[in-house]
């Protein structure tokens, strides 16, 4: 039996280097780092010059990856978020609790190490697969 699969995300971009988006693995859902791009765009293509938008994108990014896997934010039980600048915290907060206004999940935060021009902002995820969950 089969404990691992890779959902294929459609109109998302590209992996830029040797790795998946999303991850299915024993009832659980990894989401790589994601980052304030928007899908089907150059790597370039950044959602805005600010860590509000990247923010916002980011999540808009987890949330599609999700999809793919069957899952959704609410699913989510630990994100990471790595800031370029940690004095964008607040307001990365700010555009983060709109996308988990109750119950967010566990979270840590750190200091973003590529160096990627405009890059502000990269979230990555753990959720439990809805499947998985014994009612």
């Amino acid at each position: 039996m089969k404990t691992k699969t890779v959902p294929v995300l459609q109109g998302h971009a590209r992996a830029m280097g040797p790795y998946s988006h999303v991850v299915v693995a024993n009832g659980f859902v990894f989401i790589s780092g994601q980052t304030g791009m928007k899908p089907g765009q150059q790597p370039i293509d950044l959602a805005g010059s600010n860590v509000m938008d990247q923010t916002r994108q980011c999540l808009r990014n987890v949330e599609t990856a999700l999809k793919a896997a069957g899952a959704s934010l609410p699913d989510v039980v630990k994100a990471t978020v790595y800031l370029v600048n940690p004095s964008d915290y607040r307001s990365m907060n700010e555009a983060y609790k709109e996308f988990f206004p109750e119950e967010p999940p566990a979270r840590s935060v750190a200091r973003l190490g590529a160096d990627t021009p405009n890059l502000l902002i990269s979230i990555d995820a753990i959720a439990v697969h809805p499947d998985s969950v014994r009612h």
